[in-house]
């Protein structure tokens, strides 16, 4: 039975759910939904209601061109959110990103607050009228006005340089600066516009990709604060900011660790928040979870110190009395409790699914959030958080939904095996409909990036449903480095990316295409970022595959680690020696087996040189070269205006019509007019 999956049109059509929000009186939640645009060149969001209680069905909230995100309710349960569309009392149509409000009370949404340079964030307190945003500023501007002068000015002279004094220039996919980050209070108690108030007139780089807090009374504001290090490197310390005052306290300041993720109790006596080590050539970084005083009167202690987990998001029970974590295990993502009195770590949901934008019910007996797993996209969920605490692991109840959960073409199982080690190994595997010892499935290895995570959710950049709609079994193995295993399992792979986590690669596929349903004469391996880095290790490493896709990939260890955007925190691991040992580009000359390189020339984390190197490297010195004719197997898919991730419905499309045709052609053997037609636009 065909299914969005068969057609790559109506998969990239498919609604994509994100963030979840509950209005203070837990009658209302609210998610954002991304859909295509009329030309089917972009996805554009907007905003829905949920009913927590299950009973009506999900009603869109907001519509308009240019989408509308960073949805965040007041604590009169006004809705606030970011958006482009045009405002009413302006002629200016190519406005940037302004903060709206929606009225609880019902009416049209209006302008809140705007600024030349858009605004990116939201924050609201949970029990006071207070709101602050995030905003870009130039730091010679004097004011709002010079601010504006400057940026027209810019604009208007078609200048775009920057001059930096300090690291980085450039992260993920876009340029940093000549602005920096601000955080500004709003006054909004008239029905006019808001004042903004910068309460961080100065801050350097400290709030560039931060995670601000409001505390429940809207006075203080606690962010992870970013300090330059000697030699080019950043850390993250902790920091308390009055809002009536804009006064700066530093709350925690480690130098042997990264301070992230604080959540302040709803009393704001209390801040919880995340420790990550320092990270050194030879010891892997480890996440831990601390409680300091928010007024700093007291020394940081650090919680549930026998938890072999990473924790992730955390959030505060009602009472103060307990924390609900996010984090990774055994290839799920479950919610669990932690009891401050007794530091006893209890698991709250019993699903296999990944929980995530936790929202937790006035009373505190209910648990909202967006489940997902590989055989559901992002959904909304209510948990009954009393029921398990009392009782042990629930399932979570999903919600009415914007959009139904798409059928999937195949089932999903898991494969276990033996590192060489002796450390236990897991993997999904996901399997085609019709797969059985009579017509085995060729198989795909899929390898995930990072390398510190784990294939325990769904992607919409890297959907193996779409493979096995098109008869592949999918492996998504778990191997050394991987979260939610133990520090053990993430020390394993540190420093030696060639060693553990490709052994613990092919154990899984041994394990696999033993099975009776998958053929083991028809394999493939791929991979993205770190992925793909295992790609092109495989690759210089063995024989076994019939076809290797590379996406975005590290090729030459001792190029990639000066040139990527955080140089200082690859530099930690990545030694000479460790480049030396573990950089796929010193086996080139063992490379016999066909490769699709891809890559996106506006990748940041993985530079463009990595991919035009390998490219020329296979053409040039594999073991499969470029006859005299100049004709290879190997191919390189560029996307000259892509990132790290291929985001772009279109180019969505084109990376995966080209990967199906080169794994039909090299995996399936097909030639000709047997094998799938390549997009026209390719020319």
């Amino acid at each position: 039975m065909p299914t969005p999956f068969h057609d790559l049109d109506a998969y990239i059509a498919l609604p994509r759910l994100s963030g979840l929000q509950l209005s203070p009186d837990g009658t209302r939640l609210v998610t954002t939904v991304s859909t295509l645009d009329p030309q089917r060149t972009k996805h554009v969001s907007a905003l829905w209601e949920v009913d927590p209680s299950g009973a009506a069905p999900a009603r869109r909230l907001t519509r308009s061109a240019k989408g509308e995100s960073a949805a965040r309710f007041t604590a009169d349960g006004d809705l606030l959110f970011t958006s482009a569309r045009p405002d009413p009392e302006s002629t200016d149509d190519d406005a940037p990103s302004a903060l709206w409000l929606l009225p609880a009370a019902g009416g049209e949404a209006r302008v809140l607050a705007t600024r030349h340079a858009g605004i990116d964030g939201v924050l609201t307190a949970d029990a006071a009228p207070v709101a602050a945003i995030l905003s870009e500023v130039l730091p010679s501007a004097v004011d709002e006005a010079d601010d504006d002068r400057l940026r027209r000015l810019r604009k208007d002279h078609k200048v775009a340089a920057i001059l930096h004094d300090s690291y980085p220039v450039r992260y993920w996919d876009h340029d940093l600066g000549p602005s920096v980050p601000h955080l500004f209070t709003l006054d909004s108690s008239t029905e006019d516009r808001a004042e903004l108030r910068d309460v961080t007139p100065d801050p350097g780089i400290g709030l560039r990709h931060q995670d601000a807090v409001l505390s429940a009374d809207g006075r203080t504001a606690v962010t992870s604060w970013t300090v330059p290090g000697p030699k080019g490197a950043l850390r993250q310390i902790l920091v308390r900011i009055d809002l009536s005052t804009g006064e700066r306290n530093t709350l925690v300041d480690d130098p042997a660790a990264d301070l992230s993720s604080a959540a302040i109790s709803p009393d704001g006596a209390l801040v919880a928040y995340l420790r990550e080590t320092v990270s050194t050539p030879h010891q892997a970084p480890r996440v831990e979870l601390w409680l300091t005083d928010l007024d700093a009167t007291g020394e940081p202690r650090r919680l549930a110190a026998d938890w072999d987990r990473w924790p992730g998001h955390l959030t505060w029970t009602r009472d103060g009395a307990g924390l609900l974590i996010e984090a990774d295990d055994l290839g799920r993502g479950p919610v669990f409790h932690l009891d401050l009195a007794t530091e006893a770590i209890t698991r709250v949901t019993a699903d296999d699914a990944v929980f995530t934008d936790l929202q937790l019910s006035p009373d505190g007996r209910t648990l909202y959030a967006l489940r997902s797993s590989y055989l559901a996209p992002a959904h909304p969920v209510r948990i009954d958080l009393a029921g398990a605490l009392a009782s042990g692991p629930v399932e979570a109840v999903a919600l009415p939904a914007p959009a139904p959960l798409p059928e999937l073409p195949g089932t999903l199982t898991e494969v276990t095996a033996t590192a060489e080690d002796g450390s236990a190994l897991r993997s999904w595997l996901v399997l085609p409909e019709g797969a059985d010892a009579t017509t085995p499935a060729p198989l795909l290895l899929w390898i995930h990036g990072g390398p510190l995570g784990s294939w325990n959710t769904w992607s919409w950049r890297w959907n193996p449903w779409i493979l096995a709609a098109r008869g592949y079994a999918v492996l998504l193995p778990d191997p050394a480095l991987s979260t939610g295993y133990g520090q053990d399992f993430i020390q394993r792979g540190w420093g030696a990316w060639g060693a553990a986590p490709f052994t613990d690669l092919m154990a899984l596929t041994d394990v696999a295409v033993a099975r009776s349903d998958i053929d083991e004469t028809r394999t493939a391996a791929m991979g993205g970022s770190f992925g793909g880095y295992m790609a092109n290790w495989v690759a210089g490493h063995t024989d076994r595959f019939r076809g290797i896709v590379t996406h975005a990939s590290l090729w030459a260890l001792d190029q990639f680690g000066p040139t990527t955007d955080d140089s200082f925190y690859w530099a930690r691991e990545m030694t000479p020696q460790m480049a030396l040992d573990n950089s796929p580009h010193l086996s080139v000359e063992q490379i016999v087996t066909p490769m699709l390189v891809i890559h996106g020339d506006k990748d940041y984390r993985v530079p463009i040189g990595e991919g035009l190197r390998l490219w020329y490297e296979l053409l040039s010195r594999s073991g499969l070269p470029a006859d005299d004719q100049g004709r290879t197997p190997h191919r390189f898919l560029y996307f000259p205006d892509e990132n790290h991730w291929i985001l772009t419905p279109q180019h969505a499309k084109v990376w995966y019509q080209v990967v199906e045709r080169f794994l039909a052609e090299h995996v399936l053997g097909l030639t000709g007019e047997e094998l799938p037609t390549l997009p026209e636009e390719l020319g």
